[in-house]
C-alpha cells in the first residue's frame, strides 16, 4: 500500500506562517453593534493610560486632605444636596489663587469628585453613579466655565512649552495640569451627554442648556470645539509638543457629538429636511438596513482549495490501494477563488494586480515558480457545492438620479433618431415603447437628494444676486461651527491626518514624524521586562483610541457638512484629498486587518472604573499577554468601519478620486478586508470594490466573481449603472482635472457669496434721492462753525467757475 506523499516544506511552512497571520479563514461572524461610541464605562475607561494609575490615589489624597479639614467626619455620600453644594463652591473659590500649585491640588480634588468618589464606593455601578452625579452638580455650579478659563491659560503658558521644547525626552510630568483639566472637562462632557432613562428633569434642562452652551457660546467668539481645534495644530507645528494630544482628540470628539447629534439624531435630521424642501420620504432608514444585513463568507484562497483537494484524494487512494490518474483540477472553478491565474494569458490589458503588494507581501498568494511545483498533482474531485441561500429581496431600494434618466435618453435618442433634446426627459416622441417603459421605470425609482436641491439653489444664486436677495441662513450648531472653523480648515485638516499617521499601526518611525506618546510615557522608562510589557501594551492601546477618535470626528463633520450644505462638505472632503487621506487610509488597510481587530492592547484589571474598587492582583506575563476573553476589539472594529466610511463619502461619484483608488492598488488590499466576518465593514468595503470594478479590467472580474456576486447581494442598485463592465460615459480620463477644478471654483465661490462680506460691495443699495440725501444730518466737528466762512470765500467764491466748458465734449 503506498504511503501518502509528503507536503513540500515550502508549502507547509507557507500554510503554517499564513494561519499565524491571518488567522483561520473560517473566521466567525463578529458579534458587534455599530453605534455613536462604546459603552459608557469603556468611553470612560480610556481617557486614563494605565501609566496614569498612580493620579488616581494622588487625586483621592488631594481630595480626602480638604475634605476633612471642612466636613470632619462625614463621607461625600452622607452629605444632602445643599452641603455637597456648599462644599463644590469653596473648592471653586481654591482655583481662583495665584499659588499654581494650590490650584493644581483643588483641581485634582475636583477631578477626584468627577471620577466618582472611587474611595466611598464598593462597586464599578456606584463609581460610575456617583461620577454621573457629581458631573451634573459640578456644571450646574459653573465649574466647566472656570476649568475653561484655566485651560486658556495654560494654553498660551508659553513657559511650559519652551521647557518642553527644551528636554530631549517628554513624558506625563510636562502636561500635568492639561491632563487634569482635560480629564474633568472631558469627565462632565461625557457624563451629561449620555441619557438614560432615570434622569431626573432638572438633569435634562441641564443637559439641553449644557449644548447649546458649546455649540452657541456667549462669552467668546468661537465655540468651544475650535479651542480644541487649535491646541491640534499648535501641537502638529511643533510649538506645544508636551500637549496630551489623546485627551484633546477624545474631549473634540465627544464635544462634536454632543453638540452636533450622533448618527440617529443626524438621519431624524435629514427626514425633518427632506420635509422641509418637500421631497418624498427617504426608502428606507439605512441605520436599520445595515444592522439587519448578515456578513458575507470571505473569498477563499486557492491554496486551501488544493489542499483540501489534496487531502482528500489521499484518503481515497489509501482505500483503494492503488493509485490513480491524477489531471488538473478544472481552471474556471480556481478562477472565482483565485486572484492571479498563472495559466492563462492576459487579454487586451495586463492585470493590474500584477505587481501589487511588492514589499509587504500580504496577499496570501504564492511566487509563480513556487505555484508551478505545488499545482501539477491536482485531484479530479468535484469541489464541495456550498448551498447559497439568497435572500427574499435586496437589502436596498434602487435610486436613479436625473442625470441617469438624461443620459439614458440621450443615448435613445442617438440611436434612434440621430439628434438630442438636452436636458428634456418628457418628450418621449420618435422613441420605440420599450424606451417609454424604460423611462417609466427610471422615473419612478428616481431620488433627489438634498444635495442636488442645494446645488440647484447655488446655482440660481449665483446667477440672479439681485433678484433673489439675501439667503436666509438658518443658525444651527453646525454652521457656526463651520463659520468658525473656514479660515483655518485646511490646517485643522493636515494636522487631523499627521496624528492619523503617526499613530496607524503601519507607520515606520521616522526622525521627523510627530511625538504623539508625549502622554504615555512615565518619568523612568521601565526597568523589568514585565513593566516593558505593560508599557508596551499601553502605548499601542493609546495608538489605538487616537485613530478611534479621529476617524470617528472625522466622519461626524463629513456627515453632518454634507446635511448642511454639499458645498460645506466638499470643502472639507477636497482639503483631506489635497493632504493624501485617500493612500493614508488604504495604507493603514494595508496589513494584517484580522490581527488589528482581534489585538488584545488592554489589561482588564488595570482598567477604569474596576482599578478603583477592586484589589489589583499581581501582574505577570501570562497575564498581560492573555488579554481579555473578548472576540474582538470593539474600538479597533470601529475605526476601521469609519475610516472606510470616510474613504466612500471622498470618493462617492468623484471619479478622479475613483482612479487614486485605482492607481494606488486599492483593490487587493480592500479584497483582504472581506476576511472579517462583520456585516458593515463588508458593505463598505464591496462599495468601494463597486466603484472601481469598471477599471480593473476583464481578467480581474473574471477571478473575483464571488467578489462580484457580493456586491450585487448587498450593495445598492443603480439602474443604468454598468458598474461590472466598464462603459461609463463620465469615465473620460482627460475630464478628471477639469471636475476637481470645476468643484473648488464653486466651493470658493459659495465660500465667498456667504461668508466674505465686504461692506462697500458693488451690489450695495444707492439712495438716488437728492431730497433724501439733503436731508440727511451729518455729524460735523465743533470747530466747522468757526472756519466755515473761510471755508466758503476759499473753496467757492475765490475759485472761478467756467461754465462753458460744461459744453465741450472731453
Amino acid at each position: 500500500q503506498p504511503q501518502p506523499q509528503p507536503q513540500p516544506k515550502g508549502r507547509e511552512l507557507f500554510r503554517s506562517q499564513r494561519k499565524e497571520s491571518e488567522g483561520s479563514v473560517d473566521c466567525p461572524n463578529l458579534e458587534f453593534e455599530y453605534g455613536d461610541a462604546d459603552g459608557h464605562g469603556a468611553e470612560l475607561a480610556e481617557l486614563y493610560s494605565y501609566t496614569e494609575e498612580p493620579d488616581l490615589s494622588h487625586n483621592r489624597r488631594c481630595f480626602e486632605e480638604d475634605f476633612h479639614t471642612q466636613v470632619p467626619d462625614r463621607r461625600w455620600l452622607e452629605l444632602d444636596a445643599a452641603q455637597q453644594k456648599a462644599y463644590v463652591m469653596r473648592l471653586l473659590d481654591g482655583l481662583e489663587v495665584v499659588n499654581r500649585d494650590k490650584r493644581l491640588r483643588v483641581a485634582r480634588a475636583i477631578l477626584y469628585l468627577a471620577q466618582g468618589v472611587f474611595g466611598d464606593c464598593d462597586n464599578e455601578g456606584d463609581v460610575l453613579h456617583w461620577s454621573r452625579h457629581n458631573s451634573f452638580l459640578l456644571y450646574q455650579l459653573g465649574t466647566f466655565s472656570a476649568f475653561l478659563e484655566l485651560l486658556n491659560m495654560e494654553i498660551e503658558n508659553s513657559q511650559a512649552c519652551s521647557s518642553a521644547l527644551r528636554k530631549p525626552a517628554i513624558s506625563l510630568a510636562d502636561s500635568t495640569e492639561l491632563r487634569v483639566l482635560l480629564s474633568v472637562m472631558y469627565l462632565m462632557v461625557e457624563n451629561i451627554r449620555v441619557e438614560q432613562e432615570t434622569d431626573r428633569p432638572e438633569w435634562k434642562t441641564c443637559r439641553e442648556t449644557f449644548r447649546m452652551e458649546l455649540s452657541f457660546p456667549v462669552h467668546t467668539e468661537e465655540p468651544f470645539a475650535l479651542l480644541l481645534f487649535t491646541m491640534v495644530t499648535k501641537f502638529c507645528s511643533g510649538h506645544a509638543p508636551h500637549f496630551p494630544m489623546k485627551k484633546v482628540l477624545l474631549l473634540l470628539w465627544k464635544v462634536l457629538l454632543f453638540t452636533l447629534g450622533g448618527f440617529e439624531a443626524l438621519q431624524a435630521m435629514k427626514v425633518r429636511r427632506r420635509e422641509e424642501l418637500g421631497l418624498p420620504p427617504l426608502p428606507e432608514d439605512s441605520i436599520q438596513v445595515v444592522r439587519g444585513m448578515r456578513a458575507a463568507s470571505p473569498p477563499t484562497y486557492a491554496i486551501e482549495l488544493m489542499e483540501q483537494q489534496q487531502q482528500q484524494q489521499q484518503q481515497q487512494q489509501q482505500k483503494r490501494g492503488h493509485r490513480s490518474r491524477r489531471p488538473l483540477m478544472k481552471q474556471d472553478s480556481l478562477d472565482i477563488y483565485n486572484e492571479r491565474d498563472p495559466f492563462k494569458n492576459d487579454e487586451g490589458g495586463v492585470d493590474e494586480e500584477e505587481n501589487d503588494d511588492v514589499d509587504s507581501g500580504i496577499e496570501g498568494e504564492l511566487d509563480l515558480m513556487e505555484r508551478d511545483a505545488i499545482i501539477p498533482p491536482m485531484p479530479a474531485q468535484h469541489l464541495p457545492i456550498e448551498r447559497v441561500s439568497f435572500p427574499k429581496g435586496l437589502p436596498w431600494a434602487p435610486k436613479v438620479r436625473q442625470k441617469d434618466i438624461e443620459h439614458f435618453l440621450e443615448a435613445s435618442r442617438n440611436k434612434f433618431i440621430g439628434f438630442t433634446l438636452g436636458q428634456d426627459t418628457e418628450t418621449l416622441i420618435g422613441l420605440p415603447r420599450p424606451i417609454h417603459e424604460s423611462v417609466k421605470t427610471l422615473k419612478q425609482h428616481k431620488y433627489v437628494s438634498i444635495s442636488d436641491v442645494q446645488i440647484k439653489n447655488e446655482e440660481e444664486l449665483e446667477k440672479c444676486p439681485m433678484s433673489l436677495g439675501e439667503e436666509e441662513v438658518q443658525e444651527t450648531p453646525c454652521e457656526v461651527l463651520y463659520r468658525a472653523m473656514l479660515y483655518n480648515l485646511p490646517q485643522y485638516m493636515i494636522a487631523l491626518l499627521k496624528i492619523l499617521l503617526a499613530a496607524a499601526p503601519t507607520s515606520k518611525a521616522k526622525t521627523d514624524s510627530i511625538n504623539i506618546l508625549a502622554d504615555v510615557l512615565p518619568e523612568e522608562m521601565p526597568i523589568t521586562v514585565l513593566q516593558s510589557m505593560k508599557l508596551g501594551i499601553d502605548v499601542n492601546r493609546h495608538k489605538e483610541i487616537i485613530v478611534k477618535s479621529i476617524s470617528a470626528l472625522l466622519l461626524l463633520l463629513l456627515k453632518h457638512f454634507k446635511l448642511n450644505h454639499i458645498y460645506q462638505f466638499e470643502y472639507v472632503s477636497q482639503h483631506l484629498v489635497f493632504a493624501n487621506c485617500i493612500p493614508l487610509i488604504l495604507k493603514f488597510f494595508n496589513q494584517n486587518i484580522m490581527s488589528y481587530i482581534t489585538a488584545k492592547n488592554s489589561i482588564s484589571v488595570l482598567d477604569y472604573p474596576h482599578c478603583t474598587v477592586c484589589d489589583l492582583p499581581e501582574l505577570t506575563a501570562e497575564s498581560l499577554e492573555a488579554g481579555d476573553n473578548n472576540q474582538f476589539c470593539w474600538r479597533n472594529l470601529f475605526s476601521c468601519i469609519n475610516l472606510l466610511r470616510i474613504l466612500n463619502k471622498l470618493t462617492k461619484w468623484k471619479h478622479s478620486r475613483t482612479m487614486m483608488l485605482v492607481v494606488f492598488k486599492s483593490a487587493p488590499i480592500l479584497k483582504r478586508s472581506l476576511k472579517v466576518k462583520q456585516a458593515m465593514m463588508q458593505l463598505y468595503v464591496l462599495k468601494l470594490l463597486k466603484i472601481q470594478t469598471k477599471y480593473l479590467g476583464r481578467q480581474w472580474r473574471k477571478s473575483n466573481m464571488k467578489t462580484m456576486s457580493a456586491i450585487y447581494q448587498k450593495v445598492r442598485h443603480r439602474m443604468n449603472d454598468d458598474w461590472a463592465y466598464g462603459n461609463d460615459i463620465d469615465a473620460r480620463p482627460w475630464d478628471f482635472q477639469a471636475e476637481e477644478c470645476t468643484l473648488r471654483a464653486n466651493i470658493e465661490a459659495f465660500n465667498s457669496r456667504r461668508y466674505d462680506k465686504p461692506q462697500d460691495s458693488e451690489f450695495a443699495p444707492v439712495d438716488n434721492c437728492l431730497q433724501s440725501v439733503l436731508g440727511q444730518r451729518l455729524e460735523l466737528p465743533e470747530d466747522f462753525h468757526y472756519s466755515y466762512e473761510l471755508w466758503l470765500e476759499r473753496e467757492v467764491f475765490s475759485q472761478p467757475i467756467r461754465w462753458e466748458e460744461l459744453l465741450h465734449c472731453q
